[in-house]
């Protein structure tokens, strides 16, 4: 979804104007906790498609006719994460030092901007907005958001200045229904003999893929199509991925290397484990491709009815938890389901985390509650440098979508704009991580986190 920021000095009407296009009333929008600190976000349904708005708050609060921090700040944040800029003015006010120096900033960008004159609410208003034209910029829109006046227009515009038409909005349509339609993909992969294939037959009910004691039989990923307590899937059986040294032929070469397009192509990486064997360096290497890849994944072990058989099952689970947690520490955030694909144990608990995981993954922690969330965690736990005037300064997080438009298990993006960021270690950005998962679970669904921040002037 397209991203518009509204942005201008303070008392312009951006406020009025982002009301306008959300269609919400004012009281509701100053409800909202820390309005101006979250930079609240709503989607507009005016026109042919539907775009996010974003208000950005008052540039230049503390000054009259000189750019502060704050102005580089709330600029940097808006040509980051917006597709066009509304620079929103007071036709009422005129031109003002602070219109001046912030449209010098914004005609240096690559974003499009469309000049906003607002509280033109009457002719005589509206002639003030001709002097506008010296700001520089070649659409202007002349409207009055209190009113309403020229709001349809504004939205016309904006949608032209971004592509938006009817046809794409059947393209979106014709999207999502393929979402819904398509069933969930499945890259079951592993070292040799670790059971791929006996899954895939358990699963099915039938001796579809090739089983057999001999290290490699399977050559080729196969796609194969199944329901599963009414939900469509679609499961790759992929060769067991051995460690180079040991790869003889070209085949297997060739049988490897389809493994790994398996694991670019899925929705869900079942990362099946021979527990009974214990995790190996090979079963590391394969969970590092996964991670690498940002997939989303599930810890199957396999063979769980060969480990331990003697003891009670649930000192047997706990027990190849933590042996687990400790082998595959870098996968912390996936899921272990303990199975038997040989006496098809627990396939029902796979499929339950399998949901879970899509549930969780399509389902966004909000703006604000996101921006508050980590304000806190770095109030109580400061970083490194702890509050001292070099550590760094968090200004706003976003998330965005990292996988493409019909991705079943979107991988969430967060995006930090901070003050000195090259003090972000990464230590400290894995602790943010950590109290967003407790907010928002999202299992077996990895986080990309990263950190942007303006770049240091350059030394003449």
């Amino acid at each position: 979804m397209k991203t518009v920021a509204i942005v201008g000095r303070p008392n312009v009407g951006k406020s009025a104007l982002f009301n306008r296009l959300a269609g919400l009333n004012i009281s509701i929008v100053h409800d909202l906790a820390g309005v101006t600190r979250d930079r609240i976000t709503a989607e507009c349904r005016r026109g042919p498609r539907t775009f996010q708005i974003m208000d950005t708050g008052g540039i230049g609060a503390n000054t009259e006719d000189v750019l502060t921090e704050q102005v580089q700040t709330e600029a940097v944040i808006a040509l980051e994460v917006a597709d066009l800029l509304l620079f929103v003015v007071d036709v009422f006010d005129g031109i003002t030092p602070i219109d001046q120096t912030l449209a010098s900033m914004l005609r240096r960008t690559r974003k499009p901007v469309l000049l906003v004159c607002n509280k033109a609410d009457s002719e005589k208003r509206r002639l003030g907005s001709a002097e506008f034209a010296r700001l520089g910029f070649e659409d202007l829109a002349e409207v009055s958001a209190v009113h309403g006046h020229g709001i349809d227009a504004l939205v016309e515009m904006i949608a032209d200045k971004l592509g938006l038409d009817e046809e794409d909005a059947e393209a979106d349509e014709a999207a999502q229904q393929r979402r819904r339609t398509r069933p969930l993909k499945l890259a079951i992969v592993g070292r040799p003999n670790a059971g791929k294939s006996s899954l895939v037959n358990a699963i099915l009910g039938q001796e579809r893929a090739i089983v057999s004691e001999v290290a490699g039989t399977t050559r080729d990923s196969l796609d194969i199509h199944c329901t599963y307590n009414g939900k469509a899937y679609q499961l790759i059986d992929t060769a067991g991925i051995r460690r180079q040294s040991k790869v003889d032929t070209d085949v297997e070469i060739f049988s490897i290397q389809r493994s790994f397009q398996a694991v670019k192509r899925a929705d869900i990486c079942l990362l099946v484990v021979d527990c009974a064997d214990g995790a190996k360096m090979q079963d590391r290497k394969i969970a590092q491709l996964i991670l690498e890849e940002r997939k989303p994944c599930i810890l199957v072990m396999n063979k769980f009815d060969l480990y331990h058989p003697t003891a009670k099952q649930k000192d047997r689970l706990d027990e190849l938890k933590e042996i687990m947690s400790r082998e595959f520490f870098f996968l912390h955030y996936a899921p272990l389901v303990a199975i038997s694909a040989k006496e098809k144990d627990n396939l029902g608990k796979l499929f339950v985390q399998i949901e879970a995981v899509r549930k969780g993954a399509q389902s966004r922690i909000g703006t604000g509650a996101l921006n508050r969330l980590l304000h806190e965690a770095i109030e109580n736990t400061p970083g490194p440098l702890g509050r001292s005037r070099f550590a760094f300064k968090l200004l706003y997080a976003t998330q965005v979508a990292d996988t493409g438009e019909d991705a079943q298990v979107p991988v969430p993006h967060f995006v930090l704009f901070a003050n000195r960021a090259a003090k972000m270690t990464e230590g400290y950005l894995r602790f943010l991580e950590s109290v967003i998962r407790k907010e928002w679970p999202a299992p077996g669904v990895p986080f990309r986190m990263s950190v942007r921040g303006k770049q240091p002037k350059s030394k003449m």
